[in-house]
């Protein structure tokens, strides 16, 4: 999937909400430009294969460790 057009609009991977909805926050992944909200990058961190079939290659993804 290559970056998303310059002329529309960013959207969330998970809930579509644009910036005028929510913060955005702008992440490479596998050469691609994607966004995620502040909602939603606590799954990246703790959950990332959740994310399967949103974000490619989620799947292999690895949480985060925990050294609390």
């Amino acid at each position: 999937m290559p970056d998303a057009d310059p002329q529309s609009s960013p959207v969330c991977l998970v809930c579509k909400r644009d910036d005028q909805a929510t913060p955005l926050l702008r992440l490479r992944y596998r050469g691609e430009a994607l966004w995620l909200c502040p909602q939603h990058l606590p799954i990246l961190i703790h959950d990332p294969t959740s994310l399967a079939g949103l974000l490619p290659g989620a799947e292999t993804l690895r949480p985060a460790d925990h050294n609390d």
